[in-house]
């Protein structure tokens, strides 16, 4: 019954995730690396360097990029993750209140997730081009500073914070007020006959009642932002090196380069994937302790 399961996540995941493996042990690019040309097959040519590349990537042995791309990547991720929780959150309130035209509101704040991120991001370049993008014309009309927002670093990457923002905050308030509508009413009377605040009914009853919502959001969003591939690629290319987090270089070095470093940028797969796996394990652990010490 589970066979053509297996068969499929084998196909899908564990090959590509095993080749990756293994590329990354060896030393190939698309110098090396073997093809057909014709009638005639080129066999492998890549010599097993075993862990050379994990350790000239950690050390900085080859470049100094890998503990800022790190840093960034990280920073990336917490920030983006804060500012979808904070904002889904307080949307979500707000929706979850008798208010009219909550359905058209609703409607309008989901349209940022449901138009496809290709889209959105472009859209975006034109509203933060440098010379006649939107958002510089309007600041400009007021008598502000109009950044540069495509090609200076500190604004390059406050702009790709504030597209994953815009991207991201749809699914999160959705979530949430999901979480929301399940928690039962009669938790917020009797909270109001006792006497209980809004801010208290908040906090001690619709946080609580959110904790398995949220810390499952939180984990996903950490997880998805960590890896956003798409809007840091379709925002800059790679013509922004300091705004490139750590995925987004991988794909540079195994695609974006002559000759295509393979090995380099599955060693950076595989770093980012045991990167991952250690993070959620320690926040899974974080969310038992605090679970039990509230039980």
């Amino acid at each position: 019954m589970v066979a053509p399961v297996v068969a499929v996540l084998g196909l899908l995941v564990a090959y590509p995730l095993g080749r990756g493996v293994y590329l990354s042990l060896t030393d190939a690019n698309s110098d090396n690396v073997g093809r057909t040309i014709g009638v005639n097959e080129i066999p492998d040519a890549f010599p097993f360097v075993g862990l050379d590349h994990y350790v000239d990537i950690l050390t900085g042995s080859g470049s100094d990029t890998f503990w800022q791309q790190f840093g960034w990547t990280l920073f990336w991720t917490v920030s983006c993750v804060a500012l979808h929780f904070g904002i889904g959150l307080g949307l979500a309130s707000l929706l979850n209140r008798e208010l009219r035209g909550r359905t058209f509101y609703r409607l309008v704040l989901i349209l940022p997730w449901a138009v496809p991120t290709f889209v959105t991001v472009f859209s975006w370049r034109l509203i933060l081009a440098d010379d006649g993008g939107v958002l510089n014309a309007a600041l400009g009309w007021a008598h502000l500073p109009t950044p540069d927002w495509l090609s200076e670093p500190f604004w390059q990457r406050t702009a790709a914070i504030m597209v994953n923002t815009w991207c991201g905050v749809p699914f999160m308030m959705l979530s949430l007020l999901g979480g929301m509508q399940s928690i039962p009413s009669e938790l917020y009377e009797a909270a109001e006959t006792d006497g209980a605040s809004a801010w208290q009914r908040f906090r001690h009853v619709t946080m609580p009642g959110l904790r398995s919502v949220s810390s499952t959001v939180v984990m996903l969003g950490f997880i998805w932002t960590f890896n956003q591939f798409i809007i840091i690629f379709l925002l800059f290319g790679n013509s922004a090196p300091e705004a490139q987090i750590l995925v987004t270089w991988a794909y540079e070095l195994g695609f974006g380069q002559t000759p295509r470093d393979y090995a380099g940028s599955a060693a950076y797969g595989v770093i980012i994937l045991s990167m991952l796996v250690v993070l959620v394990s320690f926040y899974r652990r974080w969310l038992a302790r605090n679970e039990q010490a509230a039980a």
